[in-house]
């Protein structure tokens, strides 16, 4: 992922361009935990929805104005959190 940040997603943000990444949760994963200096323990406990746009405003450093971004819809976000935490627990 940290290629692709870097030889992508850099490049357009120096222009001013607004990028959208629409990706499989572990490569967000791996975004959120470059972005938000998550460490190799905790990110495996972040639970990222599908579905749900997640929105980071950068500094000029590239560095998040709001540590862990900011979900377009909040509750639909907490809802899809508590659903992905829950698969695969015995009902």
């Amino acid at each position: 992922m940290l290629p692709y940040w870097f030889d992508s997603i850099v490049p357009d943000l120096l222009t001013g361009r607004t990028v959208l990444v629409a990706a499989h949760g572990n490569s967000l994963r791996a975004l959120v935990k470059h972005l938000d200096g998550i460490s190799d323990e905790d990110i495996a406990g972040l639970n990222i929805p599908t579905g749900i746009p997640l929105s980071y405003e950068l500094d000029a450093d590239f560095k998040p104005l709001k540590p862990g971004g900011t979900y377009l819809d909040p509750d639909a976000a907490k809802a899809a959190i508590e659903a992905v935490k829950n698969q695969g627990k015995k009902k």
